[in-house]
């Protein structure tokens, strides 16, 4: 028997966008990953998302689609990011609306963002949850601890003061930081609680 040879790959991410309110955070992690050569983007985006994203910020959803790696039709449950056998390290839903919680903590995959969302828990990969709501109601709380209690990491897009920001980037920045740090992915502009700035 041949010695099989074992193929090199990429980190890959797949990145979610739900229509919650932080649609910049999610395009601010898809411009850093693109300019790390290490990692690999998969972006899948509801029909919430790109409202959101033509709302909110100054890009069209072309420019955002621009800066994945594969960008996954939501409607397509049958895609590659749908399968256990897709090899990826880990998933970040951002921003994640309350529908889209109450989706993976019922199990309710009836798209391919929620799909995806169930096959990282259920392969035990890192599944990171941006939430976005307030205020929260008995509803949305008990989704988070069902998800947590499921593997997944709830990271709420909250500011931090102690860092004295000076401007909404600075502000997104540090919470885009806080996201990827929990991939271990350093980036500039984060500053840590008792770092020197």
């Amino acid at each position: 028997m041949e010695n099989l040879i074992n193929k090199k790959y990429k980190k890959r991410l797949v990145i979610g966008m739900s229509g919650a309110s932080g649609a910049i955070l999610g395009i601010e992690i898809l411009k850093i990953l693109k300019e790390n050569p290490e990692y690999e983007s998969h972006l899948v985006i509801t029909k919430g998302a790109e409202e959101t994203i033509l709302l909110e910020t100054e890009y069209k959803i072309d420019q955002v689609k621009e800066l994945a790696d594969k960008v996954y039709d939501i409607k397509n449950i049958g895609d590659s990011i749908a399968s256990g056998t897709f090899r990826a390290d880990g998933m970040i839903i951002v921003p994640c609306s309350m529908k889209t919680l109450a989706g993976i903590a019922s199990g309710y995959s009836d798209n391919l963002l929620l799909r995806a969302a169930d096959v990282t828990l259920k392969e035990r990969r890192r599944l990171v949850v941006v939430a976005r709501e307030t205020p929260l109601s008995i509803i949305h709380l008990k989704n988070m601890i069902s998800i947590t209690e499921a593997g997944a990491i709830i990271v709420p897009p909250m500011m931090s003061y102690y860092n004295k920001p000076l401007s909404l980037e600075d502000v997104n920045r540090h919470i885009v930081g806080k996201i990827l740090d929990k991939f271990e992915i350093n980036i500039n502009g984060f500053n840590r609680w008792g770092d020197k700035t």
